[in-house]
């Protein structure tokens, strides 16, 4: 069964989200622990103050680089579901316009999200069209098809690429006032993903990163 897994940079760092986590619980903010989840690979506090939300390349490229796994749920997600957006990149569809097992992937891990948090709005990011259907199309398609609200879904069905994906729902986020941004990705493509998207929102907001639990 897959489980929740946070990457922080240094012992400190894991320790200081315990002490956050904790002391939001003891102040009344409701959260919840999920009893299925998807892997998930992040800074924690890093990728909230530290140098993963940087306007430096270099920094943002190191502190993305950094990390030993501990067991946590996602911090934005946790702390602020509402504000926190769930980004989910696509990936190539089959000829038909149909969902590739790759794909579904990164889908089931965002449902968890979704079904865990259920105020955080969803962002499906991706427009290269199979059979006139844009990767974000055929996402949307699938949540929706799997339960969660279309209210819930934003379509950015004009990116190309991840440097697009991050570039396009940049503006999206900025103009929603989204106070965070978790990526949903495959593991192999997410380290490059949060350097691009932590480089296109230039420290405005924090990301965070999941991934599908790998076989």
């Amino acid at each position: 069964m897959p489980m929740f897994i946070r990457k922080f940079s240094t012992a400190a760092t894991a320790a200081a989200v315990v002490a956050i986590t904790l002391t939001a619980a003891g102040a009344g903010v409701a959260h919840s622990q999920p009893t299925v989840a998807p892997t998930t690979d992040s800074e924690a506090v890093q990728s909230t103050v530290g140098g993963c939300r940087s306007t430096t390349p270099q920094l943002i490229r190191l502190c993305t680089g950094l990390h030993i796994n501990s067991s946590q749920t996602p911090l934005m997600l946790t702390l602020n579901p509402t504000g926190t957006h769930i980004v989910v990149l696509g990936a190539g569809l089959l000829p038909d316009g149909s969902i590739r097992p790759v794909l579904e992937s990164r889908l089931q891990a965002a449902l968890l999200l979704a079904r865990t948090y259920p105020t955080a709005p969803i962002i499906v990011t991706g427009g290269v069209p199979r059979s006139g259907v844009t990767e974000a199309a055929a996402m949307r398609r699938w949540l929706v098809a799997n339960g969660v609200s279309p209210q819930r879904i934003t379509e950015e069905g004009a990116s190309r690429s991840t440097v697009e994906n991050a570039t396009f729902t940049s503006k999206l986020l900025t103009a929603r006032h989204a106070t965070g941004a978790v990526v949903v990705t495959s593991p192999d493509h997410l380290e490059r993903a949060l350097v691009d998207f932590r480089t296109a929102v230039d420290g405005a907001i924090p990301v965070d990163g999941t991934t599908a639990a790998a076989d």
